[in-house]
């Protein structure tokens, strides 16, 4: 098992090395600029946007200038795309680092039952050809130019054909040359119910070696990521539901690691998250109506961190 790196450090992705193992995921509705940039501002190393459809990438419009405006303080950033046929998602992986991403996710590992249906995301899981026919796309289309990583769960579900298959995609996936793999150790028919196994994600890390693994999984506190760090061996983590209006679980994650005290926030600093927010997410969005609903939710879950929870709610806008 790996050693909590002591200064914090983080793992690699390709040439991209980290200064710290504890990164923001991709978190559909949510990892947008304004959520990316606070986290960024209180000590995440890297942040994934929100997954986006390989068809959204390259159907023309405001939507797809919306995803391919990276601007220069979004680095380094991540692009996760989903999908069902190799050959849009090929292209729309290149679209993404023309655009200036620094590394192409692809997600098997999505487990909402409209993306199931649609054969993307977790669903994938079930088909090794098709997901390893996708990773390969992903890896012409990009030709060494960013790295590529790739987000499954531990299986479809429970079975032992399930996890086989999980274990398929991992070699294969690892064999075709991407650089960092994220597991959340659930199955996808589990969704968010139900034990994350941190002793799976031991199991992946032991099989690949010096490979890099990150970690996700019920991770809401700075505590939570020590220990899986700990338990695992994995590389690095990324944060995701825990850091949903949270964003200073990352500078607690790297005082925690240097050996300081995981500080609280205060309510000035929880204040102080929340209007940077919305100053940026108001241009980004194109007015206060249209950026409303998608700061709410990070208020909502900002005054569960508050001395006075309630009143928060009230008075944090």
């Amino acid at each position: 098992m790996n050693a909590v790196p002591p200064s914090g450090g983080g793992p690699s992705i390709g040439s991209l090395r980290l200064a710290g193992p504890a990164v923001q995921a991709a978190l559909s509705g949510y990892s947008d600029l304004a959520m990316r940039t606070v986290a960024r501002e209180h000590g995440a190393p890297y942040a994934l946007n929100e997954v986006v459809l390989d068809e959204l990438v390259l159907q023309k419009g405001k939507l797809q200038r919306r995803i391919l405006d990276v601007p220069a303080h979004d680095h380094p950033v991540g692009g996760q795309l989903m999908g069902s046929r190799p050959e849009t998602f090929g292209r729309a992986a290149r679209e993404l680092v023309r655009a200036g991403y620094d590394v192409v996710d692809v997600n098997f590992g999505c487990p909402v039952n409209k993306v199931l249906g649609r054969h993307r995301g977790g669903w994938l899981l079930q088909d090794p050809d098709t997901a390893l026919a996708m990773v390969d796309a992903v890896l012409q289309a990009v030709a060494g130019d960013a790295p590529v990583t790739v987000k499954m769960r531990r299986g479809s579900d429970d079975s032992p054909l399930a996890e086989a298959r999980f274990w398929t995609i991992l070699d294969g996936a690892v064999a075709r040359g991407i650089a960092a793999v994220t597991v959340h150790p659930r199955t996808v028919a589990q969704k968010y119910v139900g034990p994350s196994r941190w002793a799976f994600l031991e199991r992946v890390k032991q099989h690949v070696g010096a490979f890099p693994i990150l970690g996700s999984g019920d991770l809401f506190s700075p505590f939570d990521v020590f220990d899986m760090m700990q338990q695992t061996g994995v590389d690095g983590v990324t944060v995701a539901r825990g850091c949903i209006g949270h964003p200073f679980v990352f500078g607690q994650v790297r005082d925690l690691l240097a050996g300081r005290t995981a500080q609280r926030p205060t309510a000035a600093q929880l204040r102080a998250a929340i209007r940077r927010h919305w100053q940026i997410a108001v241009p980004f969005y194109g007015s206060e109506p249209k950026a409303l609903p998608h700061v709410r939710i990070h208020v909502i879950k900002n005054r569960h961190y508050h001395p006075h929870p309630v009143a928060a709610l009230r008075r944090l806008l």
